[in-house]
């Protein structure tokens, strides 16, 4: 039997006979697990026509419980006449054994209503588990907003393929997307700006956008990914991607004269100014962000950071010297380091890019390393945990094919089975105790060229399939198998909406010719990426 599951199970087997989902079905749960088994009955229920009733281990009956031999996110899953019996070693476990439990049922069982007839799940026994404890994606809704409703959609897509990380990129040049109430021109100016940039290298487009997260909304947010086992990480960037703050409030920067939220993409010249004041303001920022995320992780960029402003501030000369720093390299680790010790003073751990290694970290700091595997590597071996992020692997505002058919040709190409060759741990850790400090990966979606929740369902799909496998399951993977495992996969997405992108090329309302991209040279390509990573080989 070959079962439609994505991401793949450790293992599996068949057993005799079957399992029917239909209004009759109970659900029981240990008290432990009562919040996956509200989920799963809320699911099941609305394509069997009512809620699944409490009940008793046995035909016609599924029950969640506990099991004193598996890990926190492990579980057994059983289907046959006998029931269905989900054992997990905790409620992360028992949820993703529902998960699984969902894929054995045809593709009606996510849709919206009542099915036309009784689902049924084949005779089963799989015991599962995840490789790495960091399956992420980061989500950039600072360059283009997402409404809550659709950030809500997103999260069930990544819990539907068993990743339990949202990096939430909120803000940056071109937008600050959460309310802060001491700094209340954060949302007034900063989440607004006058127009966007169409492609990477195009015209303007004339059209107002903005939009932002009430505290309110993120608390729901929060919770809402919470029972659904994902922890959302906020990012607020800086130094540097600091542009519509300082258009915010103008003493934030190094200029003196005022600025406006920046409506071009590419690294921004406007960077923080290093005063006190400013500091300040920020750990003032981070207060607020840390009642609303109870995340243990905090991302505080760190990457891009221009250093123009700061070689020809005055102010900022007379920092380095106040400080006894060698140059603004050294100032931007200064400033990093402000952050580190506010976090770790209050039980969090700072995450940044891969660029905050290049002036030395204390010891709890997280790398994500996004320019290829070096930044990785140099951390690992520095004693650092590691997300691995690598642009050139999992980032999906990549293009996924060549040509002119793409809507935004950006990038190098990245396509599905590149994503599926994907492997967190690079090569050169394999046999080095440093791999150890792979805490796990995550893909990235950033939003200058993906501008509505459409294109968003076809830049992310179906790779998000490929990469969740690559880090739920061993490192060895078989392409032909999960190509025809997704094939069974893609009716589960049609069946929720996602329009994702089909093998056979862009749907017809997809297509922008004459949008302009990054080039398609792969030597220019190469170059750039050669140019990104000079600084980090003597540091790996």
């Amino acid at each position: 039997m070959h079962l439609k599951i994505v991401p793949r199970p450790v293992s599996h087997g068949t057993r005799r006979g079957r399992f029917v989902l239909d209004g009759r079905t109970a659900l029981t749960a240990d008290p432990a697990l009562a919040g996956v088994a509200a989920w799963l009955r809320a699911e099941l229920g609305q394509v069997t026509g009512g809620e699944l009733l409490p009940g008793t281990p046995g035909p016609g009956t599924i029950t969640l419980g506990l099991g004193d031999d598996l890990g926190p996110e492990a579980y057994r899953l059983s289907v046959g006449d006998d029931g269905v019996a989900i054992d997990a070693g905790g409620p992360s476990g028992a949820f993703y054994g529902a998960q699984t439990f969902r894929q054995l049922l045809p593709a009606a069982a996510y849709r919206r209503s009542p099915a036309a007839e009784p689902l049924v799940a084949p005779g089963v026994h799989i015991e599962d588990e995840p490789r790495f404890g960091w399956r992420g994606c980061l989500l950039d809704v600072a360059r283009h907003f997402m409404t809550k409703h659709d950030l809500l959609r997103f999260i069930d897509l990544m819990a539907l393929h068993k990743l339990n990380v949202l990096h939430l990129h909120l803000t940056d040049d071109q937008g600050w997307r959460v309310e802060i109430r001491r700094y209340p021109r954060l949302t007034e100016v900063g989440a607004w700006r006058r127009e966007s940039q169409t492609g990477w290298n195009g015209a303007m487009d004339g059209r107002p956008h903005g939009g932002y997260y009430t505290q309110d909304d993120l608390r729901e947010i929060v919770a809402y990914a919470a029972a659904r086992h994902v922890t959302v990480v906020p990012e607020i960037d800086l130094p540097g991607h600091t542009q519509a703050a300082i258009a915010a409030y103008p003493e934030l920067g190094n200029l003196g004269t005022p600025l406006e939220v920046r409506t071009t993409w590419g690294i921004g010249r406007n960077v923080l100014n290093a005063e006190d004041a400013t500091v300040a303001f920020f750990k003032n920022v981070l207060d607020e962000v840390l009642e609303l995320f109870p995340s243990p992780y905090v991302c505080v960029g760190g990457d891009e950071c221009r250093k123009e402003q700061w070689r020809e501030s005055p102010s900022a000369q007379r920092r380095i010297r106040e400080l006894g720093l060698r140059d603004e390299e050294e100032l931007q680790s200064w400033f990093i380091h402000q952050f580190d010790d506010f976090l770790a003073a209050r039980g969090r751990r700072l995450v940044g890019w891969d660029e905050i290694l290049e002036g030395g970290l204390a010891p709890g700091a997280v790398v994500a390393s996004w320019r290829g595997d070096l930044g990785a590597v140099a951390a690992a071996r520095r004693g650092h945990d590691v997300i691995n992020c690598s642009n050139t692997q999992v980032y999906f505002d990549y293009r996924q094919g060549p040509g002119e058919d793409e809507p935004v040709p950006f990038g190098t190409v990245l396509a599905l089975e590149d994503v599926y060759a994907f492997e967190p741990v690079p090569a050169q850790l394999r046999d080095d105790p440093a791999a150890e400090r792979v805490l796990g990966a995550q893909c990235g979606v950033w939003t200058e060229l993906i501008d509505s929740n459409r294109r968003v369902d076809y830049m992310v799909f179906p790779r998000l399939a490929a990469f969740a496998e690559t880090v739920w399951g061993p490192p060895g993977r078989d392409l032909e198998d999960f190509r025809a495992r997704l094939a069974g996969h893609l009716p589960r997405l049609a069946a929720i909406g996602v329009e994702y992108r089909p093998e056979s090329g862009p749907l017809p309302w997809q297509t922008r010719p004459g949008v302009p991209g990054r080039p398609e040279d792969p030597k220019e390509w190469q170059a750039t990426i050669d140019a990104w990573t000079s600084n980090l080989r003597d540091l790996a």
